[in-house]
């Protein structure tokens, strides 16, 4: 199986529909830490709905059009990056995270992202890497910052969660700007 390390004991894996009954007790432990920002969450609640998400990152995937991949540290799923969107015919993707509360603060996160950033533009020949978050959250926005991504601006009140609209950031790193380093916090 395809896996790349991150620590000695942490991997970044593709998640795959078969996945469905480890992917659920994993938003289950996550679901209140990530719900306000990830919008499949509050849909993942049962095994079909679970399998529901992960196809539908597959059906992307066969079609080029965006990923996910798992975090695991020691055997256990504690988070993921995903391609939201990848649109190789215009250069342009979307990198989005999650993490329950056990796989934060380990760095595993950033790894990750530096991961597909690197495939996005040293692979595939990407041009724009975008990343979108609630204003806020402000551990999605510091992973930007970190990755040296620049904000081009705020969509205000564009994110509707539980009857109350949030402004989402919209942050880009373009292929001459990456450096492959993470930029200090």
């Amino acid at each position: 199986m395809y896996a790349i390390p991150l620590t000695e004991n942490a991997e970044l894996r593709t998640l795959e529909p078969w996945q469905d009954a480890e992917f659920l007790a994993h938003i289950d432990r996550a679901r209140s830490h990530t719900d306000p920002w990830i919008p499949w969450a509050s849909r993942s609640t049962d095994l079909e709905s679970a399998r529901a998400t992960l196809q539908s990152y597959a059906d992307k995937q066969a079609a080029d059009a965006g990923r996910i991949y798992g975090i695991w540290r020691d055997g256990v799923l504690l988070g993921g990056v995903m391609f939201v969107r990848f649109d190789a015919e215009s250069g342009t993707c979307e990198i989005g995270v999650w993490a329950e509360p056990a796989g934060e603060g380990h760095g595993l996160i950033s790894a990750s992202v530096r991961h597909l950033i690197a495939y996005a533009f040293g692979e595939r020949g990407m041009h724009r890497v975008e990343w979108w978050n609630s204003a806020g959250n402000a551990r999605s926005r510091a992973v930007a910052q970190r990755m040296g991504m620049h904000l081009d601006g705020t969509l205000r009140e564009q994110s509707l969660y539980k009857g109350v609209r949030h402004d989402m950031e919209i942050w880009s790193l373009l292929a001459h700007e990456w450096s492959g380093e993470p930029k200090p916090a």
